[in-house]
């Protein structure tokens, strides 16, 4: 039977080798380091992490010599950003343990989740679902994804390691890994008891505390270490 239009194709990831990543579906996590959770006005001690989701049509490419620029989007005057670890899946998982979880991870790449922050806390406060301010177009950039075993041997270390975050050369996010409040095998488990997490699905770890607003002009510079950089820069709103 005929269809009624071309399926979208799905987005695909570079890697550090020669095969791209068919992008499934993307889950982050909210609120998975104490001094953001502080920052955003929540008590980590009483509200642990929790989870969301956003398009796979989000995630963009953002290596340092693609020349990535991500449109500064509609109905906002608070863009955020938000620097994070991004786990990307390479197996089937369902109601699996933490210990489980290594033996499903593809890989790792460094991640932004930018928000329209405005209309994240108007959803927020009036217990309305964040979709306008976290689902947005283009709103996950990621560096070059690297497969978990060569991961490790350039020194990436999921549990410890340096995340940083600058805007035209100004450091304004600076963390390590080992500040998440849920570590990564917790993340995955924790979602495989809601979903049956499969290769193409990609999970947002959290951000660290110093998240901010750009504006159409800023250069992001985004590390994590042992993992490829990435890079970004706001453009004007689409159709300006």
């Amino acid at each position: 039977m005929p269809v009624a239009f071309e399926p979208c194709r799905p987005t695909l990831l570079e890697t550090t080798t020669t095969v791209s990543y068919p992008v499934r579906r993307v889950f982050c996590v909210g609120r998975n380091y104490e001094a953001h959770a502080r920052e955003m006005g929540r008590d980590p001690d009483r509200e642990p992490p929790f989870f969301f989701t956003k398009w796979a049509e989000t995630v963009v490419n953002a290596d340092p010599q693609d020349a990535c620029h991500v449109a500064y989007p509609p109905e906002t005057h608070n863009f955020h950003f938000e620097i994070e670890l991004v786990v990307a899946m390479g197996g089937h998982a369902f109601r699996i343990d933490a210990a489980e979880a290594e033996q499903v991870i593809w890989g790792y790449a460094v991640g932004l989740d930018m928000t329209r922050r405005d209309l994240q806390l108007e959803a927020r406060d009036l217990g309305r679902p964040w979709d306008t301010g976290k689902n947005v177009e283009q709103s996950s950039p990621m560096g070059r994804l690297v497969a978990k075993d060569a991961a490790r041997v350039n020194g990436f270390n999921p549990g410890a390691g340096r995340i940083t975050l600058s805007v035209d050369g100004i450091a304004k996010q600076d963390a390590d890994l080992s500040e998440l409040i849920w570590p990564v095998e917790d993340i995955v488990a924790h979602i495989s008891l809601f979903y049956r997490l499969a290769p193409g699905d990609l999970i947002f770890t959290g951000t660290p505390a110093g998240v901010g607003a750009v504006v159409p002009g800023n250069r992001l510079a985004g590390a994590i270490a042992g993992l490829p950089p990435l890079e970004i820069t706001i453009a004007p709103p689409a159709g300006s």
